[in-house]
């Protein structure tokens, strides 16, 4: 891989092929803007999904599984895209941080059922 080229004020040119694409710009602007031609972006952007694919993956594997039910991640759903989070992220985070802070008691009640969850 190439060294890190900064461009238009980003540090790479792979960062400016992403940060103008979620301007909303097509292929073949970006591509004039940069200087560089239409297949490149597409190859940047390409190269950006499976570098971050193989990031999620690790991190994937770093930790054990835990299966939650569909409606569970539906519920989270508004409140991870106020934090531009997917609803999986926002669940490990709130485990974490109730873990972290030593609150399971203060989250759970008599009335929870483990097994239901089973």
């Amino acid at each position: 891989m190439g060294a890190r080229k900064e461009t238009l004020g980003y540090p790479s040119r792979t960062e400016a092929v992403l940060a103008l694409r979620s301007s909303g710009l097509a292929t073949a602007e970006i591509a004039q803007r940069i200087g560089i031609l239409p297949a490149t972006v597409v190859a940047l952007e390409h190269s950006a999904a499976r570098s971050r694919r193989r990031m999620e993956a690790r991190e994937a594997e770093a930790g054990r599984a835990v299966l939650l039910p569909n409606d569970v991640f539906d519920k989270l759903a508004r409140h991870a895209a106020k934090r531009n989070m997917a609803p999986h992220k926002l669940a490990r985070l709130i485990v974490a941080i109730v873990v972290d802070d030593d609150m399971v008691e203060a989250v759970l009640d008599d009335e929870c059922d483990p097994e239901g969850w089973a």
